[in-house]
């Protein structure tokens, strides 16, 4: 008896030893909204998302429309970035794995002079059908590449209200058509003020949210402030996740590093130029403390991080990206922490 207790306890100190060597798979993402560049990502590129802890990275291709009501989506032609097309989502994703950091590809539209997507919506009928094919061969010909490329997650689309409000049985019959051809986790990036009218979330893996809501008005927010802006929302967000029974990520977070960045966190306008360092990293700290520990929640994507990391961001830069900024420390220090 004594000798197979002695195996028992040797047995169990290995299984436990052996466990303790694999990640959770409620671990939380910890990424980043890895731009698109000109350029192929190279090692020195990715040292600094090693750095910071990320364990993701979200791949952004893009498909252009020459205006709000127009159907035809252009995408991976020689007229854009590497990174935006699929040789470089392919280079992206293959460097990004090199360093163990898993990958989820985000196709998304822009429509000419910045027009927000949310309002795309079509005229006619034959216009819409029109839309719906060429966003339909969009995102399958990327939804191939994920599953080629083994990557973790696949998103959809990216707020798209209108489009998802007027043709919501096209979206569910994408997302089947979707997993006919890719394996792995599928999301949705709804905008922070639509997402609790996304008619499909039952049929996806997460409830995906960028997440720009509104927290402080105030010039400079404290960390209480910021943590006291997030809690109502943050009982809405819980609500919606145990409705679908799904954890939530935030497929874009984050803030600028301007005056009232917590007032309208989604404004990108290039005419702010008031730099306030403190207000980015009070902001963040704020909603680190009051969501990233809640069961429901399954991380996010910070939004954003260029791969030139050495010549963007800076002290003097009033936008959203967190590179060379005290906010850095912030986000470290939380992705460093795990989960």
């Amino acid at each position: 008896m004594k000798g197979f207790i002695g195996v028992l306890y040797i047995l169990l100190v290995v299984l436990s030893s052996s466990c303790g060597q694999t990640i959770p798979e409620d671990s939380k993402i910890r990424g980043l909204s890895f731009v698109a560049s000109r350029d192929a990502v190279q090692h020195e590129h990715i040292t600094p998302v090693v750095e910071v802890h990320a364990n993701y990275a979200a791949i952004m291709p893009f498909g252009f429309l020459r205006d709000l009501e127009h159907p035809q989506i252009v995408y991976n032609t020689d007229r854009q970035w590497f990174g935006e097309r699929k040789e470089g989502v392919k280079q992206y994703v293959e460097k990004l794995h090199e360093h163990n950091i898993e990958v989820m590809i985000k196709p998304q539209i822009w429509i000419w002079h910045g027009e927000f997507t949310g309002y795309l919506k079509m005229n006619s009928e034959a216009d819409w059908e029109q839309l719906e094919d060429s966003y339909r061969q969009f995102i399958l010909d990327f939804a191939e590449q994920a599953q080629e490329l083994n990557v973790a997650m696949f998103c959809i689309g990216t707020e798209l209200e209108q489009f998802i409000a007027h043709r919501p049985e096209f979206w569910k019959a994408l997302i089947a058509e979707v997993r006919q051809k890719y394996h792995g986790k599928i999301t949705y990036a709804a905008n922070w003020d639509e997402y609790k009218r996304v008619p499909f979330w039952e049929s996806l893996d997460y409830i995906g949210v960028d997440a720009y809501f509104p927290v402080s008005e105030a010039k400079t927010p404290t960390v209480l402030e910021a943590q006291a802006g997030w809690r109502p929302w943050k009982e809405e967000l819980k609500a919606v996740a145990l409705q679908f029974d799904k954890k939530i990520i935030f497929t874009e977070y984050g803030y600028r590093s301007t005056h009232f960045a917590g007032k309208e966190p989604w404004n990108s306008d290039h005419e702010i130029k008031d730099v306030n360092l403190e207000a980015q990293s009070n902001l963040m700290q704020g909603l680190y403390n009051e969501i990233w520990g809640e069961p429901w929640f399954a991380g996010g994507f910070l939004w954003k991080w260029f791969i030139d990391h050495e010549d963007v961001g800076g002290m003097q830069d009033a936008q959203f990206t967190p590179q060379n900024k005290p906010v850095t420390h912030v986000i470290k220090e939380r992705y460093k922490a795990k989960d």
